[in-house]
């Protein structure tokens, strides 16, 4: 069952068009990938489709992968090259770091069909996965900006108090 802060997503997952969710997470990914190591990884994917599927909610999210960005796939065909499937709560720990990728995958609450090699270096580049938020404030704001933001942040005691709130 679903935890109370998960119902209203459940809810938009629910009631809003797939296309809707597919724009809004690509362009929220894609803002994060900024200055990330991880986008660079997305080379080794370019035209892959990635299926997430949240079974609970009876969502789909095909996205294609084009030049490290995710974009929505330009036909609602159903083709994937690898599908990731589970529950809200599921993903949401993955997302979390509230539980680790192999954990996930070994208890299968998250499961992978179609293309075993795209899968597993998927599974491996979540399982690696370390937001490095100085990185990705110097993407978006520069490298001058970006580091005295990031200095500030530090100085400043909110990162701590942000790692904390996350544990």
């Amino acid at each position: 069952m679903l935890k109370l802060p998960l119902q209203p997503l459940a809810t938009v997952l629910r009631t809003l068009p797939n296309r809707l969710h597919i724009e809004f997470l690509s362009r929220l990914f894609n803002h994060l990938l900024k200055g990330q190591w991880m986008a660079e990884q997305l080379v080794d994917l370019e035209g892959k489709r990635l299926s997430i599927v949240i079974s609970d909610t009876s969502t789909e999210l095909l996205f294609l992968i084009r030049e490290r960005r995710l974009e929505r796939c330009p036909q609602d065909s159903g083709k994937y090259d690898v599908r990731i499937k589970g529950r809200l709560e599921d993903f949401w720990k993955l997302a979390t770091r509230k539980e680790d990728p192999d954990t996930l995958f070994f208890n299968r609450e998250l499961a992978i069909e179609g293309d075993t090699e795209t899968g597993l270096y998927l599974k491996n580049m979540l399982d690696a996965l370390e937001f490095d938020w100085e990185a990705h404030l110097q993407a978006v704001l520069g490298p001058g900006p970006g580091k005295r933001l990031a200095q500030l942040i530090r100085s400043s005691g909110i990162e701590k108090r942000l790692s904390n709130s996350a544990q």
